[in-house]
Protein backbone atom coordinates (compact mmCIF):
# COMPACT_ATOMS: atom_id res chain seq x y z
CA UNK A 1 0.00 0.00 0.00
CA UNK A 2 1.57 2.99 -1.02
CA UNK A 3 1.96 5.87 1.93
CA UNK A 4 0.16 9.35 1.65
CA UNK A 5 2.67 11.89 0.40
CA UNK A 6 3.71 15.05 3.06
CA UNK A 7 5.80 17.81 1.58
CA UNK A 8 7.37 20.01 4.24
CA UNK A 9 8.52 23.45 3.09
CA UNK A 10 11.39 24.78 5.70
CA UNK A 11 13.16 27.86 6.33
CA UNK A 12 15.35 29.82 8.44
CA UNK A 13 13.50 29.27 11.86
CA UNK A 14 13.98 25.47 11.97
CA UNK A 15 17.86 25.97 11.83
CA UNK A 16 18.21 28.84 13.77
CA UNK A 17 17.39 26.18 16.31
CA UNK A 18 20.21 24.62 15.83
CA UNK A 19 22.31 28.09 15.88
CA UNK A 20 22.70 28.61 12.26
CA UNK A 21 21.72 32.77 11.54
CA UNK A 22 20.58 34.22 8.50
CA UNK A 23 21.40 37.56 7.26
CA UNK A 24 18.18 38.31 9.14
CA UNK A 25 20.06 37.76 12.44
CA UNK A 26 22.28 40.30 11.43
CA UNK A 27 22.64 42.55 14.67
CA UNK A 28 25.11 39.45 15.57
CA UNK A 29 27.36 36.30 14.58
CA UNK A 30 28.72 35.64 11.15
CA UNK A 31 26.36 38.35 9.16
CA UNK A 32 27.14 40.51 11.54
CA UNK A 33 30.46 41.42 10.20
CA UNK A 34 29.64 41.49 6.60
CA UNK A 35 27.12 43.23 4.13
CA UNK A 36 25.04 40.70 1.86
CA UNK A 37 26.13 42.54 -1.07
CA UNK A 38 29.93 41.92 -0.37
CA UNK A 39 29.36 38.42 -0.04
CA UNK A 40 26.01 36.87 -1.36
CA UNK A 41 25.75 38.99 -4.53
CA UNK A 42 27.10 37.75 -8.50
CA UNK A 43 28.93 41.46 -8.70
CA UNK A 44 30.67 40.10 -5.19
CA UNK A 45 31.76 37.21 -6.41
CA UNK A 46 33.24 39.08 -9.69
CA UNK A 47 34.94 42.14 -7.49
CA UNK A 48 36.00 40.05 -4.15
CA UNK A 49 35.68 36.24 -4.89
CA UNK A 50 38.35 35.86 -2.10
CA UNK A 51 35.95 37.25 0.41
CA UNK A 52 32.96 35.40 -0.40
CA UNK A 53 34.82 32.42 -0.55
CA UNK A 54 36.13 32.92 3.00
CA UNK A 55 32.40 33.99 3.82
CA UNK A 56 30.92 30.74 3.02
CA UNK A 57 34.13 28.81 4.33
CA UNK A 58 33.22 29.71 7.68
CA UNK A 59 29.32 29.14 7.38
CA UNK A 60 30.47 25.50 6.48
CA UNK A 61 32.55 25.48 9.57
CA UNK A 62 29.00 26.87 11.61
CA UNK A 63 27.42 24.01 9.65
CA UNK A 64 29.60 21.12 11.05
CA UNK A 65 29.67 22.59 14.24
CA UNK A 66 25.66 22.56 14.43
CA UNK A 67 23.58 19.41 15.27
CA UNK A 68 20.23 19.05 14.05
CA UNK A 69 17.22 19.53 16.16
CA UNK A 70 14.16 17.93 17.38
CA UNK A 71 12.10 19.34 14.51
CA UNK A 72 14.71 18.19 11.82
CA UNK A 73 14.52 14.73 13.52
CA UNK A 74 10.61 14.72 13.91
CA UNK A 75 10.27 15.64 10.10
CA UNK A 76 12.71 12.29 9.34
CA UNK A 77 10.55 10.13 11.94
CA UNK A 78 7.57 10.50 9.88
CA UNK A 79 9.13 8.80 7.31
CA UNK A 80 8.39 5.47 8.96
CA UNK A 81 4.51 6.87 8.29
CA UNK A 82 4.06 8.54 5.40
CA UNK A 83 6.35 9.34 1.97
CA UNK A 84 8.13 12.27 3.46
CA UNK A 85 10.03 14.84 0.96
CA UNK A 86 11.64 18.30 2.30
CA UNK A 87 12.06 21.74 0.17
CA UNK A 88 14.26 23.48 1.77
CA UNK A 89 15.36 27.04 1.33
CA UNK A 90 17.78 26.23 3.86
CA UNK A 91 21.66 25.47 2.43
CA UNK A 92 22.64 23.30 5.28
CA UNK A 93 22.42 20.07 5.54
CA UNK A 94 20.42 19.11 8.58
CA UNK A 95 17.75 17.41 7.31
CA UNK A 96 20.11 14.94 6.09
CA UNK A 97 22.30 14.32 9.24
CA UNK A 98 19.00 13.93 10.65
CA UNK A 99 17.67 11.30 8.62
CA UNK A 100 15.87 12.31 6.06
CA UNK A 101 16.09 10.67 2.63
CA UNK A 102 14.53 12.90 0.28
CA UNK A 103 15.63 16.30 0.49
CA UNK A 104 15.28 19.45 -2.43
CA UNK A 105 17.85 22.30 -1.75
CA UNK A 106 16.06 25.42 -3.71
CA UNK A 107 19.30 27.79 -2.96
CA UNK A 108 21.69 25.43 -3.14
CA UNK A 109 23.95 23.23 -0.70
CA UNK A 110 26.97 24.83 1.79
CA UNK A 111 28.60 21.39 1.33
CA UNK A 112 28.70 21.43 -2.11
CA UNK A 113 31.30 23.43 -4.69
CA UNK A 114 30.59 24.02 -8.53
CA UNK A 115 32.39 24.94 -11.26
CA UNK A 116 32.11 28.45 -12.73
CA UNK A 117 32.29 27.77 -16.13
CA UNK A 118 29.65 24.73 -15.93
CA UNK A 119 27.45 24.82 -13.15
CA UNK A 120 26.54 21.62 -13.64
CA UNK A 121 29.87 20.30 -12.11
CA UNK A 122 28.94 19.69 -9.02
CA UNK A 123 31.61 18.65 -6.33
CA UNK A 124 30.98 17.73 -2.58
CA UNK A 125 32.69 20.03 -0.23
CA UNK A 126 33.43 19.29 3.44
CA UNK A 127 36.22 21.78 3.91
CA UNK A 128 37.20 24.98 2.48
CA UNK A 129 37.25 25.97 -1.07
CA UNK A 130 39.90 28.27 -2.33
CA UNK A 131 41.29 30.59 -4.61
CA UNK A 132 43.25 28.59 -7.23
CA UNK A 133 40.76 25.53 -6.77
CA UNK A 134 39.61 23.98 -10.27
CA UNK A 135 37.59 21.62 -11.78
CA UNK A 136 37.95 19.43 -14.44
CA UNK A 137 37.80 21.89 -16.87
CA UNK A 138 40.27 23.87 -15.21
CA UNK A 139 37.66 26.51 -14.01
CA UNK A 140 37.72 28.16 -10.34
CA UNK A 141 35.15 26.24 -7.99
CA UNK A 142 32.44 28.43 -6.00
CA UNK A 143 30.09 28.15 -3.35
CA UNK A 144 27.03 26.09 -4.55
CA UNK A 145 24.99 29.00 -3.85
CA UNK A 146 22.05 30.55 -5.14
CA UNK A 147 23.53 33.91 -4.63
CA UNK A 148 20.90 37.23 -4.65
CA UNK A 149 20.05 38.17 -8.24
CA UNK A 150 20.86 34.43 -9.19
CA UNK A 151 17.67 32.56 -10.71
CA UNK A 152 16.82 29.33 -9.02
CA UNK A 153 17.95 26.20 -11.28
CA UNK A 154 14.86 25.09 -13.47
CA UNK A 155 15.58 21.66 -13.15
CA UNK A 156 15.74 21.86 -9.03
CA UNK A 157 12.09 23.96 -8.96
CA UNK A 158 10.48 21.96 -11.51
CA UNK A 159 11.33 19.13 -9.11
CA UNK A 160 9.96 20.89 -6.31
CA UNK A 161 6.54 21.84 -7.74
CA UNK A 162 5.97 17.86 -8.83
CA UNK A 163 6.56 17.50 -5.71
CA UNK A 164 3.82 20.16 -3.83
CA UNK A 165 1.30 19.01 -6.95
CA UNK A 166 0.87 14.98 -5.59
CA UNK A 167 1.09 15.72 -2.33
CA UNK A 168 -1.99 14.89 0.66
CA UNK A 169 -0.20 16.98 3.66
CA UNK A 170 1.92 20.22 2.96
CA UNK A 171 3.26 21.51 5.51
CA UNK A 172 5.58 25.04 6.05
CA UNK A 173 7.91 24.97 8.86
CA UNK A 174 10.09 28.42 9.62
CA UNK A 175 9.41 30.50 7.12
CA UNK A 176 7.20 33.82 6.68
CA UNK A 177 7.44 33.08 2.83
CA UNK A 178 8.40 36.38 1.79
CA UNK A 179 11.02 34.56 -1.12
CA UNK A 180 10.30 34.24 -4.46
CA UNK A 181 9.63 31.70 -5.65
CA UNK A 182 9.14 28.99 -2.93
CA UNK A 183 6.25 31.66 -1.38
CA UNK A 184 4.61 30.68 -3.70
CA UNK A 185 5.02 26.93 -3.79
CA UNK A 186 2.03 26.89 -1.49
CA UNK A 187 -0.18 27.91 -4.13
CA UNK A 188 0.10 24.89 -6.16
CA UNK A 189 -0.90 22.56 -3.17
CA UNK A 190 -4.19 20.67 -4.60
CA UNK A 191 -7.24 21.75 -3.02
CA UNK A 192 -8.11 19.22 -1.25
CA UNK A 193 -4.92 18.34 0.49
CA UNK A 194 -4.16 19.71 4.21
CA UNK A 195 -2.17 22.67 4.79
CA UNK A 196 -0.43 23.46 8.03
CA UNK A 197 2.20 26.45 8.73
CA UNK A 198 4.03 26.69 11.72
CA UNK A 199 6.02 29.52 12.59
CA UNK A 200 6.39 31.76 15.01
CA UNK A 201 4.96 34.56 12.75
CA UNK A 202 2.36 32.43 11.36
CA UNK A 203 -0.79 34.16 12.91
CA UNK A 204 0.28 37.07 10.63
CA UNK A 205 0.08 35.10 7.64
CA UNK A 206 -2.34 34.78 5.12
CA UNK A 207 -1.44 32.27 2.47
CA UNK A 208 -4.89 31.88 0.77
CA UNK A 209 -7.57 32.72 2.02
CA UNK A 210 -10.27 30.49 -0.27
CA UNK A 211 -9.17 27.14 1.98
CA UNK A 212 -8.36 25.89 5.25
CA UNK A 213 -4.99 26.12 7.16
CA UNK A 214 -3.95 25.73 10.19
CA UNK A 215 -2.02 28.52 11.46
CA UNK A 216 0.35 27.14 14.37
CA UNK A 217 1.95 29.88 16.13
CA UNK A 218 5.16 28.42 17.39
CA UNK A 219 8.94 28.07 16.97
CA UNK A 220 9.64 24.86 14.34
CA UNK A 221 10.52 22.49 17.53
CA UNK A 222 7.14 23.13 19.29
CA UNK A 223 5.24 23.01 16.83
CA UNK A 224 6.51 19.90 14.93
CA UNK A 225 5.98 17.85 18.66
CA UNK A 226 2.40 18.85 18.06
CA UNK A 227 2.02 17.66 14.30
CA UNK A 228 4.13 14.41 15.17
CA UNK A 229 1.66 13.49 17.78
CA UNK A 230 -1.07 14.04 15.53
CA UNK A 231 0.24 12.53 11.95
CA UNK A 232 1.75 9.46 13.80
CA UNK A 233 -1.41 8.86 15.29
CA UNK A 234 -3.37 8.86 12.09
Amino acid sequence: MQKPKIVFLTGAGISAESGLQTFRDSHDGLWANYKIEDVCTPEAWKKNPALVLDFYNQRRKQCHEAKPNLAHELIAKLEEFYEVVVITQNVDNLHERAGSTKVIHLHGELMKSRSTANPKLLYDREGDVLLGDLCEENAQLRPHIVFFGEGLDETIHNAALKEVVSCSVFVVVGTSLMVSPANALPHYVPFASQMVVIDPLAHEMDIDEERSIYYLSAKATDGMKQLYETLSKL
